[in-house]
């Protein structure tokens, strides 16, 4: 019954609840992120969502477009500024996700979505993520976000899917509020956000 309906409702309600409250955090940072980092504000990008369906994720921009003598892209942690990095660290970078949940691409907890180029590489265990719909936050994001490995992180996100319940996406919130206060887990100790998922070994 919650993970069906119950859960969606309270997604729902939440997430316009949250809109209209953080409407002037919201206006403020696309203000800043327009002034610093340049136009477009809302860095959209298409992820994976429930059953594998795509969709259009929304973030703030964190990274500016600079290129090489090429054309490409500089890599993350040179594009990432000193703002961008503030704005990942407290995740509100993450709050136009809020539009994600209210459309119904997203839910408040649930498996972070990833790139899109990751679903052959998944395992058939890995898979299982996408048996749910991908969240604002998750049970990876509480027990070590961007500091563990692709594999215990989907070890997490599958652990959640097997056991979606209330009481598990309450504690879930309220550590979420844990981690992003004491900014933990931003990055990999290898990168500046996190390196890419190049499929398990097996």
């Amino acid at each position: 019954m919650y993970r069906n309906y119950i859960k969606r409702i309270i997604d729902l309600i939440l997430s316009f609840i949250a809109i209209i409250v953080l409407s002037p955090v919201l206006l403020i940072v696309a203000i800043l992120v327009r002034t610093k980092l340049g136009s477009p504000v809302i860095f959209k990008q298409k992820r994976p969502g429930m059953n594998e369906k795509i969709f259009t994720l929304y973030k703030f921009r964190t990274m500016t477009d600079e290129t090489d003598e090429q054309g490409n892209l500089l890599p993350d942690e040179v594009r990432l500024t000193k703002f961008g990095k503030l704005l990942r660290s407290t995740s509100l970078d993450e709050l136009p996700e809020l539009f994600n949940i209210l459309k119904g691409d997203m839910a408040i907890v649930g498996p972070r979505p990833l790139l899109v180029r990751y679903l052959p590489r998944y395992n058939e265990h890995q898979k299982k993520r996408h048996n749910v719909r991908p969240g604002f936050t998750g049970y990876a994001q509480v027990n070590g976000r961007n500091s563990i490995s692709w594999e215990e992180k989907f070890d997490f996100d599958v652990y959640y899917v097997e056991h979606v319940s209330f009481l598990l996406d309450v504690k879930i919130i309220f550590k979420t509020i844990k981690v992003v206060f004491a900014r933990e887990g931003i990055s990999s100790d290898t990168s500046a956000t996190m390196e890419e998922f190049k499929g398990s070994k097996v």
